[in-house]
């Protein structure tokens, strides 16, 4: 569907550095088409350092709100006027609204997360989680995983980085290392595996080099990458073939793609046909 541009339409964007690669504009617009919302998503290079600027300028021109990728969601964080409580938790915003001259701050990565992890038919609460890497990704996802009552603990290659991230929730998390007899220990008793790296990931020619920990993990544990592309990195194929529930990160792209609508909007969207909208015209994209 097409969005129709009134005088009373609304302007939302991303911002970001680079930007112009994103496809959050596909997204949102095809989203805001199918649910005929009266708002128009933009793409906004905005370079770095320049955020605080940035917000000044989105109010002027009465934008109602933008979403922020790298390298702009730490940034922001101090510029806020108030943040939920997973933005505070992993000191990152992906989503700002602008209201009544106040900047609101929101993370939805980690909700999507969790709500793609709902269509994959698993919850949170109580799980043995084993969180592969320390960066933005897994901040948010670590986060969300805590608030959720989940125990997290983080395998990464550098053991001080995620030391510091388990500061974040340190009676929910803890730390470990990311040789291969660490991994196959921690898998024993893993009821979500999330990989947060960027190992499998197309144009990075990075793969995990041994994939046997899969092996040691309980027959129904879910296995989740947040690469999207490929659709199938070998970890999940590996997860696939081995019975385990699996899923990508399209899930977690489109899940938080509409949570942040939701936040701009102020209305409970319809999921389901949200979802079918996006995949479509991302379909379409190519």
């Amino acid at each position: 569907m097409k969005v129709e541009l009134k005088n009373t339409t609304k302007k939302l964007c991303v911002i970001g550095d680079p930007v112009l690669h994103s496809k959050s504009p596909v997204i949102q617009n095809a989203v805001i088409g199918a649910l005929g919302l009266d708002y128009i998503y933009l793409c906004q290079p905005v370079p770095k350092g320049e955020a605080g600027r940035w917000l000044s300028c989105a109010a002027y021109a009465g934008y109602a709100g933008f979403n922020a990728t790298m390298p702009h969601k730490e940034q922001l964080v101090p510029l806020m006027d108030e943040l939920d409580p997973i933005a505070r938790k992993c000191g990152a915003v992906n989503t700002i609204c602008i209201k009544d001259g106040k900047y609101y701050g929101f993370n939805t990565d980690g909700g999507g997360f969790l709500r793609a992890l709902g269509d994959l038919g698993v919850s949170a609460g109580g799980k043995r989680v084993v969180l592969l890497g320390a960066g933005g990704a897994a901040k948010a996802v670590a986060a969300a995983l805590c608030e959720a009552g989940a125990r997290v603990t983080v395998a990464n290659r550098t053991v001080e980085k995620g030391e510091a991230l388990c500061q974040m929730a340190p009676g929910s998390m803890t730390t470990a290392g990311f040789d291969i007899g660490t991994l196959c220990k921690l898998a024993e008793e893993c009821d979500i595996l999330v990989n947060c790296t960027s190992l499998g990931m197309e144009g990075t020619g990075s793969q995990f080099a041994d994939l046997s920990f899969l092996d040691a993990l309980p027959s129904r544990a879910a296995v989740c990458d947040a690469i999207y592309a490929p659709a199938e990195t070998a970890l999940l194929r590996r997860a696939r073939e081995k019975g385990h529930p699996a899923m990508n990160g399209m899930g977690m792209l489109l899940h938080q793609a509409i949570l942040a609508l939701e936040h701009f909007t102020g209305e409970k969207l319809d999921v389901e046909r949200a979802k079918a909208a996006a995949l479509t015209a991302l379909a379409e994209e190519g």
